[in-house]
């Protein structure tokens, strides 16, 4: 058994869940979100409460139990109050802006890069160059966020490139010149 796998879910008032042919839905006043079930284990949805419920004897099913209450839960909180990431863009001449769903980036490639965000994710971007992804799909918001980062990852002497707000790099001492 897991011990994640055993606390139950609580739904917060107007958050619906339903469960379907082996589909999960969560609505709530964000939006839907929709994920398949793991067939081992089963949903029991007692009034706000959720409990995951192990039904298969696989050897892996507490492993299982915990990622599904996990999932669910991340599901839960996304369509009530939603997730957001910040990136930090540092670098003389790194330049972001944002024209709806497109970002355009200068990193200091020869090219502007284009980078299209995914579906149900909303981008700000400041003054300070800091990049602020919203959405209610925790996965795909990481998966996004990642994606950009990968454009130019920070290098180690100078810190320049894209970073998350909360990563802390560790530099890294230049050359020394003595002979």
């Amino acid at each position: 058994m897991s011990r994640v796998g055993k606390k139950p879910i609580p739904l917060p008032a107007k958050t619906t869940i339903t469960v379907s042919n082996g589909m999960v839905t969560v609505q709530g006043a964000k939006g839907k979100l929709e994920r398949s079930l793991h067939p081992d284990v089963e949903l029991q949805v007692d009034g706000d409460v959720v409990n995951v419920v192990i039904i298969g004897e696989n050897r892996n099913v507490g492993a299982i139990q915990g990622l599904v209450r996990a999932l669910i839960a991340n599901m839960v909180t996304g369509v009530t109050t939603g997730f957001k990431r910040v990136l930090e863009v540092n670098g003389i001449g790194y330049k972001v802006e944002a024209n709806g769903q497109v970002l355009n980036l200068a990193l200091g490639f020869s090219h502007p890069v284009v980078f299209s965000l995914p579906q149900g994710i909303t981008v700000e971007v400041d003054k300070k160059n800091n990049i602020t992804l919203e959405g209610i799909d925790k996965e795909l918001l990481g998966q996004t966020a990642a994606s950009i980062r990968a454009l130019r990852p920070p290098e180690p002497y100078k810190g320049k490139g894209i970073k998350f707000a909360e990563e802390n790099i560790i530099r890294k001492a230049g050359k020394s010149g003595t002979s």
